[in-house]
């Protein structure tokens, strides 16, 4: 039988994520120890219901089992459609003042296939905002379901970045929990319904709301400040 060799077990992916484990241990052991600097936040279900060409048809519900697993401190759930773009997505947003307790989001490569959904496509697409004058890079998915289809954009949020990769989110949770003793960060996902198999088109129409919405929806989450 070959023994792998170190090198191998490193760069495996078991390695990897308990590497990854421990780090994050160690550094919110730090921060627990020299405090957390908790941000009062506005809740989310204050976000407008019109937001350029975007408006609310539909105000979701969030299960309590479902939040019972999250243990997010305040979740969004919305619908909204625009005529003018012609069409309409499903907001959810899932927020947490401090990862310091093993609250943290949940990533929806592993929600959507235990929900019986299957990946067809994955990658990350730059997202242009003009009223920030930033790009913003964030996870694109076409998922299927039977004869359902949807296209999912999501990112993670946090006072000072939008991530994209899991592994990076890791990172820059010690890197700030460190540095400026705060782990709070947020879910933002975005799903657009696939018709006649028109991915680009889905993949565009959630694109147009991220640009409209991502500069509303920052002002609900907390920023950076020269305190902390």
């Amino acid at each position: 039988m070959q023994v792998p060799s170190l090198s191998s077990v490193l760069k495996s992916k078991y390695a990897r994520v308990l590497t990854a484990v421990l780090i994050i241990q160690s550094a919110l052991f730090y921060t627990a120890s020299h405090g957390e600097n908790i941000v009062p936040t506005q809740a989310l279900d204050q976000l407008p219901t019109t937001v350029g060409n975007w408006s609310m048809t539909q105000q979701g519900v969030v299960e309590q089992e479902t939040l019972d697993v999250l243990k997010a401190d305040d979740t969004l759930s919305r619908s909204y459609g625009s005529r003018a773009e012609g069409g309409g997505v499903n907001l959810f947003v899932a927020y947490f003042r401090s990862q310091r307790t093993g609250q943290s989001p949940h990533s929806p490569k592993n929600c959507l296939p235990g929900a019986g959904w299957s990946q067809t496509i994955s990658g990350f697409i730059d997202v242009p905002i003009e009223q920030t004058h930033q790009t913003i890079r964030i996870n694109r998915y076409i998922v299927s379901k039977g004869d359902e289809k949807s296209a999912v954009l999501y990112w993670y949020q946090t006072p000072r970045r939008v991530i994209a990769d899991e592994y990076d989110a890791k990172f820059w949770l010690v890197a700030d929990s460190i540095r400026y003793h705060r782990s709070d960060t947020a879910l933002v996902r975005v799903v657009v319904p696939v018709r006649n198999n028109q991915d680009e088109k889905a993949v565009n129409l959630g694109v147009k709301f991220v640009q409209t919405m991502y500069p509303v929806l920052r002002s609900y989450l907390p920023v950076s400040s020269s305190k902390t």
